[in-house]
């Protein structure tokens, strides 16, 4: 066979490959997913499996559910969103801004006392005592005027009747994930976290107490699938695996 002739062989090839490619990547599906900041230890371990399973990739973005909540009525182009309370997903549904009948609970979430390890006061056997020490400057918690997990933490607060004298030394985070960072960093002395990320690599380190639940009303966490999915079919299988299948393992992995 003569070079031009295996030249020629060559550039039809690249040509094929070219045609190819396009259609090859317009069968790979993607999944644009909203979800509350307390399933950053969870979802990416979710999105992971179901990408595995089906070949569908997972986008996922994290935040205050009450955020998301604003930005999908204002258009944000979304398939799932799995929000931190259910209140905002039954909202979008009267508001016609989800598919009939895809609005589902996938967990209940709790919130903990959390310190650093470095801590002198231990939280699990001191409890809410630790919060009046005078070492403790910050307790960090997520914003309660759109975050689920900020708003158990006040309830939890007032309920125990130390909310008025603890409230000047409460700092916000726009999430409960922020939240946790400003303990982290030692810009917070404590704070009042979701138990899911209390579990995390990075957070199992400190000391944590878990606050009865009976101080605050239930974190009943649903999701819903988006009259904005560009993809239903593959929004409805993902939320399926995550309150039915695989994804519920991992939920409970992480407290959810």
């Amino acid at each position: 066979m003569t070079f031009n002739k295996i030249f020629a062989r060559f550039v039809l090839a690249l040509a094929v490959a070219a045609n190819c490619a396009p259609m090859i990547l317009a069968q790979k599906k993607q999944l644009h997913v909203a979800a509350a900041a307390d399933l950053q230890t969870a979802m990416p371990e979710i999105a992971k499996a179901f990408e595995a399973q089906t070949g569908t990739s997972v986008d996922v973005v994290y935040g205050s559910s009450g955020n998301f909540y604003a930005q999908i009525r204002n258009g944000a182009p979304l398939d799932v969103f799995f929000s931190a309370d259910s209140g905002y997903p039954r909202k979008l549904e009267e508001l016609g801004l989800t598919e009939p009948n895809s609005l589902a609970i996938y967990a209940n979430g709790s919130i903990v006392l959390w310190m650093p390890a470095s801590a002198s006061c231990h939280p699990e056997r001191e409890q809410w005592k630790c919060l009046q020490d005078s070492a403790v400057k910050k307790i960090a918690i997520a914003n309660p005027e759109h975050a689920p997990y900020g708003r158990a933490a006040v309830a939890a607060l007032q309920k125990t009747g130390i909310y008025e004298q603890l409230k000047a030394k409460l700092v916000f985070g726009e999430n409960i994930s922020q939240a946790a960072q400003f303990v982290q960093s030692g810009n917070a002395q404590a704070g009042i976290l979701a138990y899911s990320l209390a579990l995390s690599p990075a957070l199992r380190r400190g000391q944590q107490w878990k606050i009865p639940m009976e101080l605050y009303p239930r974190i009943e966490q649903s999701a819903v699938v988006l009259k904005s999915a560009k993809e239903r079919a593959a929004a409805q299988e993902f939320l399926k695996f995550v309150t039915q299948g695989a994804g519920r393992e991992v939920l409970a992995k992480f407290g959810l």
